[in-house]
């Protein structure tokens, strides 16, 4: 031991003589490197290499730990607008986003709220937040995911596909005035934008363009990808908030949604036993997502990307000759995309862009719109069972939402608690599967308008 500690104090006092010789004697200049070849760059590079002694070792190397930039900042750190980032998105700002990441977690894994996507979206902010990386660069790992499939808008396609091709439309199909339903829970999407609007006009809170109130309007859908589909094409300076608004919303399904249920309807009216619907036949359901499509085609050319990615994946499944692709859409394919869309996503929760004013003000319409959406499909539902010869359980009207089968399940929970043994869960994906076509044909009405 003894020679190994002698031995290493000579090493020490050598490095450090070496060190105080080579700034004695200088470095050479370093060339210029304009037409120079990939050796000479390496040997010029090796050139302008500057000797130090340990001490001056240790302290810059402690300038490059996250450490000392959180507390210091990162001089010169400008955004993807060659804006300068304020210091304190650079240092407290992101302490607090480490902070609002956190409780993603929590929500995720401990709550269950929307782990698939809740999950992939917080690690990516955590990824954005680490100073010095520069992870959301066009050259960083979470920048070139971004890139290839959010600011495309490539990524909620390939989801729908997905969705399409787990969906059934028989409930649709075999009771079909339900999509009443899933068209006036569309309420709620249309009821913010005009909200957000007069919000921004009127008060001093936010400052929202019609382009920005019509992608947080969009939330009222409860639906995550046409969420951020409409935020990449519309604003996409807003699409962390946006995005994760309307997955919070989603997750909280079961939280939101039975006291709007509840204060809208009577216990009579939740008890309502609904008839068996008939049974739907195979070609039925094959020919329903051409119809679709022909008249998105005719209709509303703007919705076809994501009417066209959902038909394409429910026509495959139903066709009963592709399972073989039908069973990728439904899980590899989905759940690869569903990884970089939620990192993705995640790398737009950096503090210079998440820590706003409007973030709040995104949150709040968003909770308002979703509200919305329920409400109008609830009262629709007493509407249509006051003048149906069938009975109709108004409750199916909440699940009018897109949030697919969660919104259906409540439906049934809260059907069976006012009335044991009172199955609505499949009435009610009829409403579910029509709003996820209805959400689709509102992006493509707001795009149609403000793109």
């Amino acid at each position: 031991m003894k020679r190994i500690f002698i031995a290493m104090v000579i090493a020490w006092f050598g490095m450090t003589a070496a060190s105080t010789a080579s700034e004695h004697a200088g470095v050479s200049e370093t060339p210029s490197k304009t037409y120079m070849s990939q050796a000479d760059r390496k040997a010029a590079e090796a050139a302008s290499f500057e000797s130090k002694g340990v001490g001056q070792m240790m302290v810059d190397f402690l300038k490059t730990t996250g450490i000392y930039a959180l507390v210091k900042g990162e001089p010169g750190l400008k955004n993807e607008k060659g804006e300068p980032v304020s210091f304190f998105a650079q240092t407290w700002g992101r302490i607090i986003m480490f902070v609002i990441i956190g409780l993603l977690f929590y929500l995720a894994i401990a709550k269950g709220f929307e782990p698939l996507l809740l999950l992939p979206i917080a690690f990516g902010g955590l990824l954005a937040n680490i100073p010095l990386a520069d992870m959301t660069g066009p050259d960083g790992m979470l920048g070139i995911i971004y890139n290839m499939g959010i600011a495309n808008e490539f990524f909620p396609l390939l989801i729908f596909m997905g969705v399409g091709a787990m969906t059934d439309f028989g409930p649709l199909l075999s009771n079909p005035k339900t999509a009443l339903l899933g068209g006036a829970a569309q309420f709620g999407i249309f009821g913010s934008l005009v909200g957000a609007a007069m919000l921004s006009q009127y008060t001093p809170l936010v400052d929202f363009t019609l382009k920005q109130c019509a992608s947080i309007s969009i939330i009222g859908g409860a639906d995550g990808p046409t969420s951020i589909f409409i935020a990449s094409a519309l604003s996409p300076e807003l699409l962390g908030a946006i995005a994760v608004a309307a997955y919070s919303y989603m997750a909280l399904v079961p939280v939101i949604q039975p006291p709007i249920m509840k204060a809208l309807t009577t216990p009579e009216e939740r008890q309502i036993v609904m008839t068996t619907t008939r049974k739907v036949h195979k070609r039925e359901k094959l020919i329903f997502p051409l119809v679709v499509m022909f008249m998105t085609i005719l209709f509303l050319p703007e919705a076809s990307p994501l009417i066209g990615a959902f038909a394409f994946g429910n026509f495959a499944k139903e066709s009963g000759v592709v399972d073989r692709l039908s069973n990728e859409m439904q899980n590899s394919l989905i759940n690869i995309v569903t990884i970089f869309l939620g990192l993705g996503v995640g790398s737009t929760l950096r503090a210079d862009k998440f820590l706003v004013p409007e973030t709040l003000g995104i949150m709040i319409i968003g909770l308002l719109a979703f509200a919305a959406g329920t409400a109008a499909g609830v009262l629709m539902g007493k509407l249509m069972n006051k003048l149906s010869k069938d009975p109709i359980n108004p409750l199916i009207g909440a699940a009018g939402v897109s949030a697919v089968p969660m919104a259906a399940r409540v439906v049934s929970k809260v059907g069976a608690e006012a009335k044991p043994g009172n199955i609505l869960l499949m009435h009610a994906m009829g409403p579910n599967v029509a709003g996820v076509i209805g959400s689709a044909v509102a992006a493509g009405v707001l795009l149609s308008i403000f793109r």
